[in-house]
């Protein structure tokens, strides 16, 4: 059985049972994980999490050293929290510890914690098979519950440009971003992130709308752009919240980019069929992670976050 049957395998099979069943971004959510199945990643090993408790976040400006005049706004913290998503100033809650947990590997992998680093393991893409599984949730809640760590900054890059949440969870106003710079050569990066006011996360926007934004995805400036903002910053993680697999085909362009992947699966609804072919469209990345989503927690279960690489190369 190839390692993509057995990823695919596990969802729907055991799985706990669904809660309601809300949209993206509403109260409800609940990121809980499959299995601890940690896999070798063609000689090196996905690192197994260590749920250590994270310092809170100090109130000290953005350590990201932006270039020109990059745009501050801030995000509203308490509407965050009725959304059920992570929130620097709450008390601690399931869901914080839940993304703590499965943050550990990411970072791990990316910064060679404990074991061997993982190629552009600083470039981490969010993603659905289907629209609807919760991945920009997810996404938000990753990249805030990482810029709370205190030797790291977040880029947190909406790149599902045909349907674009990022600001709308996040309260903030956007206008240009992402493929505005790839398609406008005069635009500079620094003049549409976003610099938040929780402190070590930024945004880069969307932008507006293209009709080839496939091809400006899969051209050579967004290749010059993901190696710039990823080599950059040694200490910096970049997050893309990127479209479903099998909506668009942009995501298996993204994909080529990263060095790890954050699939989001939506319990007792995705189906296995659709998870093997979203697999099948991000097989350039060899580190893949499987996030359950949308479940009932067992009291008292335990979290895992696990990874599937290489499907069978």
């Amino acid at each position: 059985m190839s390692i993509i049957e057995k990823a695919a395998g596990k969802i729907g099979a055991g799985a706990p049972q669904p809660g309601s069943p809300v949209s993206d971004g509403n109260p409800g959510h609940d990121a809980s994980l499959i299995e601890n199945a940690l896999s070798k990643q063609r000689g090196q090993h996905a690192a197994p999490f260590v749920a250590t408790p994270v310092e809170p976040m100090q109130n000290a400006p953005d350590t990201i050293a932006m270039e020109g005049g990059s745009q501050v706004q801030s995000i509203n913290l308490a509407r965050l929290h009725r959304m059920g998503v992570v929130s620097p100033d709450a008390e601690k809650s399931q869901i914080a510890e839940e993304f703590r947990i499965i943050k550990r590997p990411l970072i791990a992998n990316a910064f060679g914690q404990g074991a061997a680093r993982v190629k552009n393991g600083n470039l981490i893409m969010v993603t659905s098979s289907l629209p609807g599984e919760g991945k920009s949730f997810c996404a938000i809640n990753l990249a805030i519950s990482m810029a709370m760590e205190m030797d790291r900054t977040v880029l947190l890059i909406d790149a599902d440009v045909a349907k674009p949440r990022v600001p709308e969870y996040l309260g903030i106003h956007a206008d240009k971003g992402l493929l505005d710079v790839l398609q406008d050569k005069d635009l500079k990066l620094s003049d549409v992130l976003i610099r938040t006011d929780i402190a070590k996360l930024t945004v880069l926007p969307a932008g507006r709308t293209y009709k080839r934004a496939t091809e400006l995805l899969a051209s050579a400036a967004m290749t010059r752009l993901v190696e710039d903002i990823g080599n950059r910053y040694p200490d910096r993680i970049i997050l893309f919240d990127s479209p479903p697999l099998l909506a668009t085909s942009e995501s298996s362009v993204l994909a080529t980019h990263m060095g790890q992947i954050v699939m989001v699966v939506e319990a007792e609804k995705t189906s296995q069929e659709a998870v093997r072919e979203a697999l099948s469209h991000i097989q350039s990345c060899e580190v893949v992670g499987m996030l359950l989503n949308k479940t009932t927690p067992t009291p008292g279960a335990d979290y895992y976050y696990g990874y599937y690489g290489s499907y069978g190369k």
